[in-house]
């Protein structure tokens, strides 16, 4: 099935979409400074440029889109128009996290990943005090 826009139109739409500073990242980044952690962001050096990352943790911070990364929730729904470009494109996202994240943990670094749907209003506390547990569960020496 064709797409359902002109060149034009898709390219437009796709251009606007950010790929950093996202609403979601900045309310994990906000909730994480609010209580005193320190981080950096996209960290180019690390596999996956991550979006978070928090040095004296050793633990960096996925914040992935739902439909991007392909999360098993209601909030993706493979396309289905163009899927000749959709399937492989989305695919190839989620291999890539999954190579970039164990390349992290083969080099040392707690990896967490926080999904868009997990930060609505009704679920970040719950999630965010999850990523917290797990920050700081890290950083005593546990696995």
């Amino acid at each position: 099935m064709a797409d359902n826009h002109s060149k034009e139109i898709r390219s437009k739409n796709m251009s606007h979409i950010r790929s950093t500073n996202t609403k979601p990242e900045a309310k994990v980044r906000k909730y994480l400074f609010a209580r005193g952690f320190r981080y950096r962001k996209n960290v180019k050096a690390l596999p996956g440029c991550p979006d978070i990352v928090l040095p004296k943790y050793k633990t960096v911070i996925f914040v992935n889109g739902c439909f991007w990364h392909k999360h098993d929730c209601p909030r993706f729904v493979m396309p289905s128009s163009n899927q000749d470009y959709w399937i492989p494109k989305i695919n190839a996202n989620k291999e890539r996290d999954e190579r970039n994240q164990r390349l992290l943990r083969e080099l040392g670094w707690n990896v967490i990943v926080v999904w868009e749907c997990e930060l609505k209003e009704s679920k970040l506390n719950t999630t965010m005090q999850g990523v917290l547990a797990q920050l700081l569960f890290d950083d005593e020496g546990g696995d």
